[in-house]
């Protein structure tokens, strides 16, 4: 048993994940509101451990995985909502929109450096926009689809997590502070480097599906 001090941050255990291929250990760190999926190119490495159907399913997750460059990384995230309404707690006191949030950095094992992190050089497409209208979250009966509850909804374009796929009219990620955001529940047992930055699309609250990539090429020696 690890007893932790007061004031001590809980540390995420990092797991290895035995399943990549590659001359790189890295190692990797993501805390999403509420959830995320990483690939590699075209392979799926970790899928958050919280399902994003659990109540205030904030999560952090620490990992080591093999990795060749250049690494292209690729990440869905996904805030919570009930339906397309983009709603969360719906017939509840509780109704309203709900907001996202996510940051990553990435490190080579064997040196330590920092070869990557969350911040406004991600490239960033939104799959899921709603509701159109804040006045939404205060309807009696919200419809997705009708009225202020209007929703805008794509599918993912086809071979997006190809090495060769061009993001140039994707958008930039936008940086959010900690106070906007209000990372809790694992964010804490990370140690972060000043560089990594919480990010989403412009619209914290009504974008609920998000796709993000990066890609990585070898550092100069």
């Amino acid at each position: 048993m690890v007893l932790v001090g007061c004031g001590a941050k809980p540390e995420i255990p990092r797991q290895t994940l035995h399943h990549t291929r590659g001359d790189v250990t890295i190692h990797g760190d993501v805390w999403a509101d509420n959830w995320f999926s990483l690939y590699l190119g075209e392979e799926l490495v970790l899928e958050d451990s919280v399902s994003i159907k659990t109540e205030r399913s904030f999560n952090a997750e620490s990992f080591s995985f093999q990795a060749d460059y250049p690494i292209v990384l690729n990440l869905v995230a996904k805030d919570f909502k009930e339906n397309d309404s983009g709603l969360e707690y719906i017939g509840t006191r509780k109704q309203q929109l709900g907001d996202g949030g996510l940051i990553a950095q990435f490190r080579d094992a064997d040196s330590g450096k920092l070869i990557a992190c969350t911040n406004s050089e991600w490239r960033c497409l939104v799959l899921h926009h709603g509701p159109h209208d804040e006045s939404c979250a205060q309807q009696a009966s919200p419809v997705a689809g009708v009225g202020p509850c209007a929703f805008t909804t794509i599918e993912e374009p086809e071979g997006w997590r190809n090495v060769d796929y061009s993001t140039t009219d994707w958008d930039a990620a936008t940086e959010f502070s900690e106070r906007e955001v209000r990372p809790k529940d694992g964010y804490d047992g990370i140690d972060w480097d000043r560089q990594a930055k919480l990010i989403w699309s412009e619209d914290l609250q009504k974008d609920n599906t998000i796709l993000f990539r990066i890609v990585i090429e070898k550092p100069n020696e």
